[in-house]
């Protein structure tokens, strides 16, 4: 069995290094992006099976990457992550169908439980759709 390919979506960079390495630590295959743009490249090339996707973000933010990734694929697990959030911002992507959402604390530790907490309910969001 393969592991699962999870791509992750920050502008901030040591953010989105040590959330790789924890994954990785902990049997995931891990892809990065800096914006939304790249985002969108990365799911066209390495076919993730989940992604983590941060709101505000420079280039392509994160609720118009979800529009695009909703044009192309309605079954992808998107869960939302962000720091500093409107509820706007949280209505249009619940509207697009985003999977979920995190709420950003600054702690790692719970950031990681969080997010791996998230990637088993990605198995059961994907079999219902």
């Amino acid at each position: 069995m393969s592991r699962k390919k999870v791509l992750v979506v920050d502008d901030e960079g040591q953010f989105l290094e040590m959330i790789k390495l924890r994954l990785e630590a902990n049997g995931y295959e891990v892809i990065t992006a800096c914006n939304g743009r790249e985002a969108l490249e990365k799911i066209e090339s390495d076919k993730p099976d989940v992604v983590f996707l941060d709101i505000l973000m420079p280039q392509l933010d994160g609720v118009e990457a979800l529009r695009a990734i909703r044009e192309k694929n309605k079954d992808l697990p998107v869960f939302i992550t962000t720091a500093f959030s409107t509820q706007e911002r949280f209505k249009l992507a619940k509207g697009l169908d985003a999977s979920g959402f995190i709420v950003k604390t600054g702690d790692l530790t719970k950031e990681i439980d969080n997010i791996t907490s998230m990637l088993s309910l990605a198995d059961k969001y994907k079999s219902k759709k």
